[in-house]
């Protein structure tokens, strides 16, 4: 059965990390009614929220089968089963179960001026650093780069805090050479720096908090939770509603305007459900083409990662609700001509999840080790025409040698840090990579191929450029090309990840997609 609801003036799809920015922004103005929609479940109330949700030490939000994560899987290369792939199904999005820890951390000034140069110069770090400031409330620096007041508080482990791997990793980094820098988000930031995050007193300072929740008194705004959209409704070349699906039964909501923010994996999979994609993969599966955009769900960018696992002095406390990370390693690898591409991070405990293990039991210390701009690229299709079977995604990790050739030296920077004598105290032995994996680069290679995992950092999916470029999925406006009353603003929209976590670039994306959303209506 049907329901047709009223009509809003913007519909926002997804309820995540900009899909709350854009309805606190976009209901600034009473006159402007906004619907935004959540398949996932809302928290109206602080004391409400899971404490999963709320405390942002552990994984337990996106542990595979958890309650708020769509179960999504992957295939990461050929030599693994299916890999995870979490994202929040919640109010607040990956910003409300991101971690452990969640790392506040902006991209280089050059990556946005990538994007600019493939003809998006409203997206340059000129354009983009003001929304930065805008978003957040630092509360350690505060100088020409940073907000003081913003919606999202963050902050950086002191030294005196910090747990003993990440002490021991802080100095050997040192001793080796690195350079040290105070603020991560310094342009010129490289080599070894706290981490900063949006977490207060353990505290996952979402944008459902920060930003939708001092908004939700406002008369010109509605939250709808638990509601899936299935389809974009369009009159022609021109977006006109949704058709939803809650509490059992379908309803369908007109809007002026649909902005769908569901995120790099849902965004482009409701594209396609709608008719806007690449029209022979729409075609094999009986969806009427609205228009043909070969760039949806194309262009999928990710960091990658694999985890140096060491078993723990047996004199070493290891609590999993003290912060994991602390602090982190930016270097650049070895004849790259894209600055700090490599990132290390020293785990103060670590997991052994592949053999089995309770994944929320600690069961020695390591190291992370990313790459954090590859040139393998993947790519998501549907499996159905069914928007509630999950797409398939294909990530072609390690296809390219380049980036085989910088993570392996990675893993290898690792074990020559480990031969500081600082790590004696800390570390019995290796438990993996192992010692038949390391002794040449064919055998180290195989390794990386079966242990490499994803970051957690999809991105690109619905490629932000000029209608010159046939991959483009939007334009600089975040309006979908060749159709009216349409846009997407969500990490989908980034024509190449940028050498960072994408939670805080996630929000930018929606303060600066607010005020050209304005601008235009």
């Amino acid at each position: 059965m049907t329901n047709q609801e009223t009509q809003y003036d913007i519909v926002i799809v997804g309820g995540g990390t900009s899909g709350c920015v854009l309805a606190a922004r976009l209901s600034e103005d009473g006159n402007r009614s906004v619907l935004l929609v959540e398949a996932g479940t809302d928290y109206p109330e602080f004391s409400q929220l899971p404490d999963d949700l709320k405390y942002s030490y552990t994984n337990a939000a996106f542990r595979q089968g958890a309650p708020y994560d769509w179960g999504y899987t992957g295939v990461a290369t050929p030599l693994q089963d299916k890999m995870p792939v979490p994202r929040a199904k919640v109010i607040g999005g990956c910003s409300s179960h991101n971690g452990p820890g969640p790392k506040f951390w902006r991209g280089r000034p050059d990556d946005y001026d990538a994007w600019a140069s493939l003809g998006n110069d409203l997206w340059s770090y000129s354009m983009v650093l003001p929304y930065f400031k805008k978003l957040e409330r630092d509360l350690d620096i505060q100088d020409e780069y940073h907000g003081s007041d913003g919606p999202v508080p963050v902050r950086r482990h002191k030294k005196d805090t910090w747990l003993p791997m990440q002490t021991a990793t802080y100095q050997a980094c040192v001793e080796a050479g690195f350079p040290e820098h105070p603020d991560i988000n310094h342009p010129e930031y490289n080599g070894v720096a706290p981490r900063v995050e949006n977490n207060i007193d353990g505290v996952r300072m979402s944008t459902a908090l920060t930003y939708l929740n001092p908004s939700r008194q406002r008369t010109n705004l509605k939250i709808l939770a638990n509601s899936q959209v299935t389809r974009i409704l369009l009159r022609g070349k021109r977006a006109v509603g949704i058709e939803l699906e809650n509490d059992g039964g379908q309803r369908t909501i007109g809007a002026k305007e649909v902005i769908v923010a569901a995120g790099a994996i849902a965004s482009p999979q409701l594209l396609m459900c709608s008719g806007i994609g690449p029209s022979a993969h729409l075609s094999k599966l009986g969806i009427p083409l609205v228009q043909d955009l070969p760039g949806v769900g194309q262009n999928m960018r990710d960091h990658m990662s694999v985890s140096v696992i060491l078993r723990a002095n047996s004199q070493l406390f290891l609590d999993p609700n003290a912060p994991r990370q602390q602090m982190c390693l930016s270097y650049t690898a070895e004849g790259s001509s894209t600055p700090n591409d490599m990132i290390i991070t020293p785990i103060s405990f670590a997991t052994m999840v592949q053999t089995g293990g309770d994944p929320m039991r600690p069961l020695g210390v390591g190291f992370g080790v990313g790459l954090y701009l590859a040139k393998g690229v993947g790519q998501l299709t549907l499996t159905s025409v069914d928007i509630k079977d999950n797409p398939h995604l294909e990530f072609h990790y390690l296809e390219d040698t380049w980036d085989r050739k910088r993570l392996r030296e990675g893993v290898r920077l690792c074990l020559n840090l480990l031969e500081n004598p600082v790590y004696k105290e800390i570390v019995g032995e290796r438990v993996t990579p192992e010692n038949k994996d390391i002794s040449n680069d064919n055998t180290l290679d195989e390794w990386l191929l079966r242990n490499v995992n994803t970051s957690y950092h999809v991105s690109g999916t619905c490629k932000m450029g000029p209608s010159s470029d046939p991959m483009a999925v939007i334009d600089q406006n975040l309006r979908v090309h060749g159709l009216q009353g349409l846009r997407v603003v969500d990490a989908s929209i980034m024509p190449n990840v940028i050498r960072a976590n994408t939670n805080a670039t996630t929000i930018m994306i929606g303060e600066r997609g607010a005020d050209l959303i304005k601008g235009q209506l």
